[in-house]
């Protein structure tokens, strides 16, 4: 094969990637041995892990132990739908295409939005999709983004790194000290040359933003409003389309999709009809036969793979259509009343576990104001030292946001899902208690 391709060595192979960034030497792994010796060694390295669900999880942070139905897992585990791939021949996809069709219209009465592309990876790069999308949109593609330091760290990351040599790295403004967007920074940060300006709601350490505020000061400016939303959220709060918002995305794996180690969720993705023709991935669209049937169709792909190049506006790969697919179950199973009424239960929940933590002597609110189903708080010890020990006490105590912020590590995002009862919030709190004590 070498001679092949006209090479005489393994080493001349590489020779095209930089010495400096090649590995030199051999690999630290173990000899070869034999497939029952393997399938002892990986079954004892399994054994050593504890199921989340043998642990009371209070973690939040964009993903969450919210309950799966078994309604969920009847249908996206049927054939049709497990194995089926994307739906380029639409006579023989029908199915599919229906099914993605219902996600949209879901997604946009979620959202209160025109259009909805057909899912993304996940809540992260929808967001980056949209920064692109919003900076040519503008006509600004070297324009600013400038971001709420309300958004989720981690996709600030992902912002940056697909963001990375279009224009200026995104711009992040620091929340007011109590967990939401400060409306004067966020003026004094957008000019003439920002495309967007991204908010979530609810902002990562849980507080409900005023979406309505930042669609004025990012209009003005002749800037698009991008909010990060949690869908579940919106069963409770204005939409992001009714507050003003010119495109909405988020992480759906709260929407019947277990936690997974964190993936795969996905990500949705819904905007004005205005922008329509700049969406990323593909949309689904509804259609008659020449015999005048209902039928559905890829309307629109923008990816560069099935458009002339210099067209693209995306190079999205996957839109975890499985994934998205549980979604659209999971909010048909709620239906138009127990979408509120779950959300209302989370924000009940969230309400009394912060009420409970903050009469625990040291424990002091981040989290200005009314809060969904998360919220910050600071202690008197760090919050890593904190979850460590709970740990050994049956409880996933939260996420310590020293992890981001080095000057927060005495700060503990706490988060509430469908599944915990109250027995369980009073017995985590007497807990906290006891290790504070």
């Amino acid at each position: 094969m070498l001679a092949a391709v006209g090479v005489s060595s393994l080493d001349d192979l590489f020779e095209t990637i930089p010495a400096e960034v090649r590995f030199d030497g051999r690999l630290d792994l173990p000899e070869p041995a034999a497939e029952a010796d393997v399938w002892r060694e990986l079954s004892g390295l399994a054994a050593r892990n504890r199921p989340a669900d043998e642990l009371v999880s209070f973690l939040g942070g964009g993903i969450y132990d919210t309950f799966v139905p078994a309604v969920v897992e009847a249908v996206t585990s049927r054939s049709e739908f497990l194995t089926s791939y994307t739906p380029y021949q639409a006579e023989r996809s029908q199915g599919v295409l229906q099914a993605i069709f219902e996600y949209q219209t879901a997604i946009c009465e979620l959202t209160g939005l025109d259009v909805s592309n057909a899912s993304m990876y996940d809540g992260a790069t929808a967001l980056a999709e949209a920064a692109i999308l919003a900076a040519a949109h503008g006509g600004r593609p070297g324009g600013r983004i400038v971001v709420s330091g309300g958004v989720h760290p981690e996709y600030v990351q992902v912002l940056a790194t697909e963001t990375h040599g279009l224009g200026p790295a995104p711009v992040v403004i620091a929340d007011d000290g109590g967990g939401l967007t400060s409306a004067a920074a966020l003026r004094a940060a957008v000019d003439a040359q920002t495309a967007a300006v991204v908010i979530s709601q609810p902002s990562f350490f849980g507080g409900i933003e005023d979406l309505a505020a930042a669609a004025r000061i990012a209009h003005d400016a002749g800037a698009l409003l991008i909010v990060v939303a949690d869908p579940l959220a919106l069963g409770v709060l204005a939409s992001p389309g009714q507050e003003g918002a010119d495109i909405a995305v988020g992480e759906g794996q709260s929407l019947g999709n277990y936690q997974n180690f964190g993936g795969p969720g996905f990500g949705f993705f819904a905007a004005r009809k205005e922008l329509t023709r700049r969406l990323p991935g593909r949309i689904v669209g509804e259609t008659v036969d020449g015999e005048g049937r209902r039928g559905f169709v890829l309307t629109l792909q923008t990816r560069e793979q099935h458009i002339r190049r210099e067209r693209a506006t995306s190079n999205i790969c996957s839109n975890h259509a499985l994934n998205a697919l549980a979604g659209l179950v999971y909010l048909s199973w709620l239906g138009k009343d127990g979408l509120p009424a779950l959300a209302l239960q989370l924000a009940r929940s969230a309400a009394y576990l912060r009420e409970r933590l903050l009469g625990v002597p040291g424990v002091e609110p981040y989290t200005r104001g009314p809060v969904f189903r998360e919220f910050a708080v600071t202690l008197p010890v760090a919050a890593g030292d904190l979850v460590a020990a709970l740990a050994q006490r049956g409880y996933l105590a939260g996420l310590d946001l020293g992890r981001f912020w080095p000057e927060r590590g005495n700060t503990l995002l706490l988060a509430v899902s469908e599944s915990r009862t109250r027995a369980e919030i009073d017995a985590f709190v007497e807990e906290v208690s006891a290790h504070l004590d």
